[in-house]
């Protein structure tokens, strides 16, 4: 049994889905807590079951749910609870160590870099602790030293190289449509940074590279995939306002999620990972390396990890916008190829998973 607040979208979402269809491909029960959401139809669809409770809103009321997850824990007998965000964290093990007779297993999954305090401590108080990247285990120990180190498991996130092929060439009528809704992409080095609409992940700085590259006489275009959100438009005057101050309005295009990644990222000639706080994996790193494109970000946590071991000629040192200019123009002038094979799959990220599941069950 999986836990997390809702099944909207992203990258704890995502991992949910993935282990509940390997759950359900072995022949396992799957269920899967949560407050519903976009995906909940997904979930469905592959077999697993969906119970709606409202873990994630911060509340005191929500406590009452304890109850309720002690109920289910006793009615559903799940060998795993497995807890993916804090609040569920706190609610199910809460609802675990009230339980008399049969416990299940309590485990967590260390997602994000949280802030250290009380409240985060509950990730690491799992009987296994999962963390996506040896990033996220190194900061479980530092900032919670009395941590058994035993029961902290590395099993990094992982994607499905077929929906990455190296070689890939979108169709034309994709290629027609892309010109269509941004000509201003067209003709130049494209640039893409794939992240949501928050300050965090870089938009301002992969602007002001884009007004410094084309400063310099390179013909760069930036495609901001995922920033155009419901509810962030002031941000996104701001970055507008930005682009048109540095002279490079008309080379930026500032689009909404999309399910054509693939397809960015065979046009794209740079992917760009500046988030500015570190964060615990860096999927996009590993997606971007599997389609063959060159990735540029700033060495510091999961995303640091990865270019270290998987393309160190795309790392720099955070916050370093002269270095960051002068390894963009590097990498478009003679970009290093990416490892020919990646080795952060999702069919290892399953069946690691899958046998500590198969471990504290016994």
């Amino acid at each position: 049994m999986q836990l997390l607040p809702a099944l909207e979208s992203g990258g704890v979402e995502r991992s949910t889905l993935e282990i509940a269809a390997a759950l359900v491909a072995a022949g396992h029960r799957s269920i899967v807590v949560s407050a519903g959401g976009r995906l909940q139809a997904a979930l469905e669809a592959g077999g697993s079951e969906h119970v709606r409770l409202d873990i994630g809103r911060k509340s005191l009321l929500t406590l009452r749910h304890v109850r309720t997850l002690r109920r289910l824990f006793g009615d559903l007998a799940p060998d795993i609870v497995h807890a993916r965000s804090r609040l569920p964290a706190w609610l199910a093990w809460l609802a675990v160590h009230g339980m008399r007779g049969r416990r299940p297993h309590f485990l967590t999954t260390v997602h994000g870099l949280n802030s250290p305090s009380r409240y985060s401590r509950i990730m690491a108080r799992g009987e296994r602790v999962i963390c996506v990247s040896r990033t996220v285990r190194e900061y479980l120990l530092r900032h919670y030293p009395d941590t058994d180190p035993a029961r902290l498991c590395v099993i990094p996130r992982g994607i499905d190289p077929a929906e990455f092929p190296r070689g890939f060439t979108p169709e034309a009528e994709w290629l027609a449509r892309l010109r269509a809704e941004f000509p201003q992409l067209q003709g130049g080095r494209l640039l893409l940074l794939p992240a949501r609409g928050t300050r965090l992940k870089g938009h301002a700085e992969a602007i002001a590279l884009l007004a410094a590259l084309r400063g310099a006489g390179i013909d760069a275009r930036l495609w901001l995939l995922g920033a155009r959100e419901a509810g962030r438009e002031r941000y996104l005057d701001q970055l507008r306002a930005q682009a048109r101050r540095l002279g490079v309005d008309d080379a930026l295009a500032i689009d909404a999620p999309r399910s054509d990644i693939r397809e960015a990222y065979a046009v794209s000639d740079l992917v760009l990972q500046l988030s500015a706080k570190p964060e615990a994996f860096g999927r996009t790193v590993v997606e971007a390396l599997a389609s063959g494109r060159p990735v540029l970000g700033w060495a510091h946590g999961g995303v640091g990890e990865l270019l270290g071991e998987l393309y160190p000629a795309g790392a720099v040192a955070p916050g370093d916008a002269a270095a960051l200019h002068a390894r963009a123009r590097t990498l478009l002038a003679a970009p290093p190829s990416p490892p020919a094979a990646i080795p952060y799959t999702l069919a290892a990220m399953q069946r690691a998973t899958l046998e500590l599941y198969e471990r504290l069950a016994g």
